[in-house]
């Protein structure tokens, strides 16, 4: 079962995301900020991560910079962002993002991009 470590800060987002993709049968561990997410990175060892751009303590890109650089990982990763967060997005790319998905998003292409991204 693969595992995908997504990290929102807004609880309702969290759960929406939670449900789409435990539905697709993914093993799910869910962070409120990035700071939680490197803490729990090496435990979970997560197949995929799913990260907001904007939280507090530590945001998303801060977490892709810290994971390709200090962790050296090359996990996929999965970003959501709102819209008018294009120089965000772009930064990710330059960081080492795979792919994004904005919010609002839909539920069928969330599915379809992770599924790909795991592939």
């Amino acid at each position: 079962m693969k595992r995908i470590m997504i990290v929102e800060d807004d609880p309702i987002l969290l759960k929406t995301l939670g449900q789409v993709l435990k539905k697709d049968g993914y093993h799910l561990t869910l962070c409120e900020n990035g700071k939680i997410a490197i803490d729990q990175f090496h435990e979970i060892n997560p197949d995929l991560l799913l990260t907001d751009i904007h939280m507090p303590e530590l945001d998303g890109i801060t977490l892709i910079k810290h994971i390709r650089q200090q962790m050296n990982s090359s996990i996929p990763i999965l970003i959501l962002s709102g819209s008018g967060e294009e120089d965000s997005v772009l930064e990710a790319f330059h960081l080492g993002a795979n792919d994004y998905v904005t919010k609002p998003f839909n539920p069928k292409e969330l599915s379809l991009r992770v599924r790909r991204l795991l592939n």
